[in-house]
């Protein structure tokens, strides 16, 4: 008897562990229903070649050709979205290519957690770029929670961020939110070249390693950029102190924003008409003691940044429909956007 007691009291430990890893299982096993896993490869034609023509000190003409390599898109990612009424609801595969307007919005079409994570790593007309974007969004009847990091290439841009919202419900179909936001950046408004004047760029492109003869410039590496001054002021300089100021900023540690924000969504959907509305604003900012902080670098110390959304169509007829989409953004000064809009006509 006793050691049918003593093997019991040795069970139970084992057993409370065992549940407890079942309802972990089973917890992410929930979370991750119905998200969708996908990478693919895409690629097309660049820039067609193009002939050059330099004329040569001597009065002859060298002949060259430019070519751009071709574009491709390496996209790797997970989501759980659920897809809202104006959506394709069907079984798609993911590419990696498609964009939705609606995965920025503030609420989504259900409660509970959503996620998306991607990465794109892109050759476009001979430039190389990262893109990447990876949210969790929680939202509850009275509360909204979402923790975001985007970088996109073509914009210059990346940040993470993340907000605490309270979330007021007039109805079914529009919310009001409020709360705060954290944001985590590169020190934008920073500029290394503010007080250089004329001549002092010149020395800097000096100071970098480039030099001169009189009329000719070289790179550090000694290679012949141009061929006279005004060529190098025209185009290469420019280029210089655009690497300069990058090179200033990566030298600098991120830098935190601590805002408040003020939000709406709206969302209504019938088969024949839909629309969709959100935005964020963001009307104050509160001080930091970092000399790099965006908010020493604005007149006022004070600024506005917000975003929005908008997705409206309509079937006019069985034969006619329109539709608009679009987002945009204005964070630090900066704004980036997208947008589409147009018709369909089906004859019948």
């Amino acid at each position: 008897m006793k050691n049918i007691i003593l093997t019991l009291l040795c069970l139970v430990p084992l057993l409370v562990q065992s549940q407890e890893e079942s309802k972990i299982k089973t917890s992410i096993k929930k979370q991750f229903k119905f998200a969708t896993f996908y990478t693919a490869v895409t690629g097309n034609n660049s820039l067609a070649d193009v002939d050059t023509y330099t004329l040569l000190p001597d009065g002859s003409l060298r002949y060259g050709q430019s070519s751009t390599p071709f574009d491709y898109t390496i996209a790797f990612g997970v989501r759980k979205i659920a897809r809202l009424g104006y959506e394709n609801r069907k079984n798609v595969f993911y590419n990696g290519t498609e964009t939705s307007v609606s995965d920025a919005a503030t609420v989504g079409r259900v409660k509970g957690l959503e996620f998306l994570f991607e990465s794109d790593y892109k050759r476009q007309q001979g430039n190389y770029f990262v893109d990447q974007q990876h949210f969790l969004r929680y939202v509850h009847t009275h509360w909204i929670i979402k923790a975001e990091y985007v970088q996109d290439g073509f914009a210059d841009l990346k940040y993470f961020e993340s907000s605490q919202r309270y979330r007021f419900n007039v109805n079914k179909k529009l919310s009001f939110n409020t709360g705060i936001v954290q944001r985590f950046s590169e020190p934008y408004g920073f500029n290394p070249l503010a007080d250089l004047r004329g001549p002092d760029f010149v020395l800097l492109a000096l100071s970098e390693g480039y030099n001169t003869n009189g009329e000719q410039w070289f790179d550090p590496e000694n290679n012949l950029v141009s061929e006279s001054n005004e060529v190098f002021n025209a185009v290469v300089l420019p280029e210089v102190l655009s690497n300069y100021v990058r090179g200033q900023r990566e030298l600098l540690p991120n830098q935190w924003n601590y805002s408040v924000v003020l939000g709406y969504d709206y969302y209504h959907y019938t088969k024949d008409l839909w629309f969709h509305s959100w935005a964020s604003v963001l009307p104050y900012h509160a001080s930091t003691n970092n000399q790099y902080s965006y908010i020493n670098f604005v007149e006022g110390n004070q600024w506005v940044d917000y975003t929005a959304g908008l997705i409206f169509g309509s079937k006019i007829n069985k034969s006619f429909g329109i539709f608009l989409e679009g987002k945009y953004h204005k964070y630090w000064n900066r704004n980036w956007h997208d947008f589409s809009v147009g018709f369909n006509y089906v004859i019948i």
